[in-house]
């Protein structure tokens, strides 16, 4: 490894995310150290990074000690976590049971942010996860040829309401909406679910709204939609996706557009 090469730690969960960065961080010549966890990253992450340390969930002690063999001081997380695992065999180490028996409540920022703290302890700042892939933000405007009609912007805007609401007590960050009623909450199911709930009830034309929760730290928690966002909302024959502009990540954007316009689905970003 060059001198001149920064090192940059990456706690990979699932999804692309973690390949697009680990990608994006070595094009810009950093020595990319990356802690996988069984059962949620893609094993070809390996391919993509200079290093790479397989843990366990909740083996937050495992973690840091492959950081510190390294050299790492500074690190980003990227992809997600299968909420549905806190009920499975999890079986952290010592360090991680430390943290869990600190928190009150298992919310995402808390755990998310508990995990920053212990890594600040030893060194080990989290940066942006966004840092080396700015172009993944979604920018403000209408991302597709069809614009939300006056129904749908009345539903965007009850909707971002409750979906605030609902970040705040960090819940969730997904809504589902009709004529301006409820007809699903997202919760550990996570957004595609919700989609498919609500559609369901609504029968056609629900609106998807999902933001930033309020005071989220974008460090490491970054609302993300995508190309299986509307494939989703297709199947419920759902009308509209509102999301944050500059807060929410837009994976496989020139595919996800494409297929909205064929599939008469507005996008917007607000």
């Amino acid at each position: 490894m060059s001198e001149k090469r920064k090192i940059i730690g990456l706690i990979a969960g699932g999804g692309q995310f973690p390949l697009m960065v680990a990608e994006a961080a070595r094009k810009s010549d950093f020595h990319v150290v990356a802690v996988a966890v069984h059962g949620e990253t893609d094993p070809s992450l390996s391919d993509k990074v200079d290093k790479i340390v397989w843990i366990k969930l909740g083996q937050l002690g495992h973690l840091i000690k492959a950081f510190r063999k390294e050299g790492v001081q500074e690190a980003l997380m990227a992809g997600t976590i299968t909420k549905k695992r806190m009920f499975e065999n999890i079986m952290p180490d010592l360090k991680g049971l430390a943290v869990m028996s600190k928190l009150a409540i298992f919310h995402d920022d808390d755990i998310l942010r508990a995990v920053a703290s212990e890594l600040a302890k030893e060194g080990i700042e989290i940066v942006s996860s966004t840092a080396h892939l700015p172009e993944l933000i979604a920018p403000p405007g209408c991302l597709t040829r069809r614009k939300p009609g006056k129904t749908e912007n009345e539903d965007i805007c009850f909707g971002w309401e409750v979906a605030k609401e609902l970040g705040r007590l960090d819940i969730g960050q997904s809504v589902v909406v009709r004529s301006k009623t409820v007809l699903a909450l997202e919760a550990i199911d996570g957004t595609d679910e919700t989609i498919l709930r609500g559609g369901r009830l609504a029968k056609k034309n629900a609106v998807v709204v999902k933001v930033s929760k309020p005071g989220q730290d974008l460090r490491f928690d970054v609302p993300s939609v995508g190309l299986e966002t509307v494939k989703v909302m297709s199947q419920v024959k759902a009308s509209a996706l509102a999301v944050e502009a500059g807060k929410t990540l837009l994976f496989d954007r020139s595919e996800m557009v494409e297929y909205a316009d064929r599939a008469g689905i507005a996008i917007i970003a607000r």
